[in-house]
C-alpha cells in the first residue's frame, strides 16, 4: 500500500491535539493490517472511497464507509485491525488520524464509537456557491460533532464547488492547518491583519500538503478553480510534551518501553482481536537511543 504522511513534522509535532495523519490512497490495493497495538490516543478512520473492516479487542466488528467515522479511544491500552473487503484489489483511499490524549483521559476507559451521520453546515461564498463543511470531531462556527473528545478541537471535510471562494472560520485561539485531498485550492487575506491591510496573499499548498495556518485568526478565504476537497485541522495548542514511537503516544520513554514488553508477552493490557487466531503485528526492536519528546520548532 501505499501511505502519505503529512503529520507529525520534523518541526511540527501537533496541531492542537492532532498528532498523526496519513493517507493511504487513491489506489488498488489489498488492505491487510493485522492485530495491532495503541496507547494514550484516539484514532479516527474516515474513508473517502471503499469499504474498510475493524475489528478490535473490545469485540467491535463494523464495516465502514465514506462519510462515516470510526473512532477509537485507546486510553491505556487497545488492539485492532483493518481489512480491505473481498481477496483482491479493490479501490481504496482513506485517512487514519491519531489525537493525542490529554493527561486527564489517557489512562482512562478504551471505547469505540461509530457516526453514520455527522453535522454539516454551509460556509458563504463571496464568488459561486458556498462550501459544504461536515464536522467529523469537535465544532466548527457552532456545529458540534457528536463524536467524543477530550481537547478542544476540530476536524472537518470542506468542499468547494468550482469557481468558488469561501470563508472559513476560525477560532483565534486555537492554531489550524489545512490539507488539500482533491483538486486546487488558493488561500487568500488568511488573517485579519491581512484583510485589513489589503494583501491577497497567494499560498496554493499541493495535494497532501500540510499547510500551517498557525493561530491568531480568525479566518481563512479559499478559492478553488476546479473545485476542492479540503481537511481542516485545528484546536488549542497542546501544552503536554509526547513521547511518540510506533503505535504509542506516552510522556516518557520508560512508558513507551513498558508498551512495547507488554505487547510483545500478549499480556493482558492490549486484550485479543477475535478472528485472527495468534497472527498480530510483531513489535518492532526498540531504537538505541533514548526516546525524547518532540520540539515543536514553529
Amino acid at each position: 500500500m501505499n501511505v502519505q504522511r503529512a503529520l507529525p513534522q520534523r518541526a511540527l509535532p501537533t496541531v492542537g491535539a492532532w498528532c498523526f495523519l496519513d493517507r493511504f490512497g487513491p489506489q488498488l490495493t489489498t488492505m491487510r493490517v493485522e492485530p495491532h497495538p495503541h496507547m494514550g490516543l484516539q484514532t479516527v478512520t474516515w474513508p473517502l472511497i471503499g469499504e474498510v473492516r475493524h475489528r478490535d479487542s473490545l469485540g467491535s466488528d463494523v464495516l465502514l464507509r465514506a462519510g462515516q467515522l470510526n473512532l477509537m479511544t485507546a486510553g491505556s491500552g487497545i488492539a485492532h485491525s483493518e481489512y480491505s473487503l473481498g481477496e483482491g484489489d479493490v479501490e481504496l483511499d482513506a485517512l487514519q488520524l491519531w489525537i493525542a490524549l490529554p493527561e486527564h483521559a489517557r489512562w482512562g476507559a478504551r471505547g469505540f464509537e461509530r457516526h453514520e451521520s455527522l453535522p454539516t453546515l454551509t460556509l458563504p461564498a463571496s464568488v459561486g456557491k458556498g462550501a459544504e463543511a461536515t464536522v467529523i470531531m469537535g465544532r466548527l462556527a457552532g456545529v458540534v460533532s457528536p463524536a467524543t473528545t477530550y481537547s478542544p478541537l476540530v476536524g472537518a471535510q470542506i468542499r468547494i464547488a468550482p469557481g468558488s471562494r469561501v470563508r472559513v472560520p476560525l477560532e483565534p485561539t486555537w492554531e489550524h492547518a489545512l490539507v488539500l485531498l482533491d483538486g486546487d485550492i488558493q488561500a487568500l487575506a488568511f488573517d485579519a491583519v491581512d484583510a485589513l491591510e489589503g494583501v491577497d496573499r497567494d499560498v496554493r499548498p499541493g495535494r497532501n500538503d500540510l499547510f500551517y495556518l498557525g493561530a491568531n485568526r480568525d479566518h481563512v478565504e479559499l478559492a478553488s478553480k476546479s473545485g476542492a476537497l479540503v481537511l481542516l485541522l485545528g484546536g488549542e495548542p497542546f501544552e503536554e510534551e509526547l513521547v511518540m514511537w510506533w503505535n504509542f503516544v506516552g510522556r516518557s520513554h520508560e512508558e513507551i518501553v513498558e508498551a512495547r514488553d507488554e505487547w510483545d508477552s500478549r499480556s493482558s493490557r492490549f486484550g485479543m482481536v477475535d478472528g485472527h487466531g495468534d497472527v498480530r503485528v510483531p513489535a518492532p526492536p526498540m531504537p538505541t537511543v533514548r526516546l525524547t519528546p518532540r520540539a515543536r520548532r514553529l
